[in-house]
Formats: structure tokens, C-alpha cells, sequence
């Protein structure tokens, strides 16, 4: 096994174990860093002109956004404030779309601002959840958190 290869892996084995121990909000919160750090990876890639990586980082960034955090609200029970997020997050995503064609690291700047607005915002709620809602990491399915915002 290369070193590569070990790397690869004890970060798969640290992120799976993190999930599995996460509470709906920390889950929230991986994915928000996740998608800072596909922006920040394709940055690197677009400066480079690497452009397959590039792409490759930007899908994934608009995975993160399009089908983690958007579909992560709960629209029917966060009212207003979780139909302006999803307007958010889609507009993020358009966003992304938009640097990919054309190669435009400001765009990619904006969005990783908006989205660490959205980490800083979600941070500070940190006290309050944990102050009202029983820790449920065991039971919480990573697959499909159910975010009220």
C-alpha cells in the first residue's frame, strides 16, 4: 500500500466515523465544509488550469450544496426562512455552474463567501440546539438530515 493510499484511506475511515457519531447539526455543518473545501480545491484546479479536476471539484461542490444542504431543509416546517435558504443554495448552485463555463474565480469566491456567511451563522446556533434537542448521532440518518432552519 503507497502512502497515497493510506492517506485516502484513514480519511475515508475518519469521515465515515464522524458521520456516524453526528448529530443532525454537526452533519449540517460537515456539509458546509465539505463544500467550501470542493470550492477551494477547484479554485487551485481553475488557476492551474486543470480542468478536468476543476469540473470534478465543482460537481462535487454542487452536490454538497444542490442535494446535501437543500435537500437537508425542511421547507414544510422552517416556513419562510428554509424557502429563502433553498432560493440561496439554488442560486449558489447556478453560481457554480457559471464559474465551470467560464473560468471565473470570482464567482467561486462569492460563492464560498456566501456559504461561510451560512457556517458562521450556523456555528452560532450551536448553543441554542444543544441546549433544546437531545443529542440523536446514533439514530440520525447521514443520508437524509432533516434540517429545520
Amino acid at each position: 500500500m503507497n502512502t497515497t493510499t493510506a492517506i485516502n484511506a484513514y480519511n475515508k475511515v475518519g469521515n465515515e466515523s464522524g458521520v456516524i457519531g453526528a448529530d443532525p447539526h454537526e452533519l449540517v455543518a460537515m456539509l458546509f465544509q465539505g463544500a467550501l473545501l470542493a470550492i477551494a480545491n477547484a479554485r487551485k484546479e481553475m488557476v492551474r488550469k486543470e480542468t478536468a479536476a476543476k469540473g470534478k471539484s465543482i460537481s462535487r461542490a454542487i452536490a454538497i450544496i444542490g442535494e446535501g444542504l437543500n435537500a437537508s431543509l425542511n421547507k414544510s416546517a422552517g416556513g419562510e426562512l428554509a424557502q429563502n435558504l433553498s432560493s440561496l443554495y439554488e442560486y449558489m448552485v447556478r453560481r457554480l455552474v457559471a464559474a465551470n463555463l467560464t473560468n471565473d474565480v470570482t464567482v467561486l469566491d462569492e460563492v464560498a463567501r456566501l456559504l461561510n456567511e451560512l457556517t458562521e451563522a450556523w456555528g452560532a446556533i450551536r448553543p441554542e440546539v444543544m441546549n433544546t434537542a437531545p443529542r440523536t448521532g446514533a439514530t440520525a440518518n447521514p443520508k437524509r438530515v432533516r434540517a429545520t432552519a
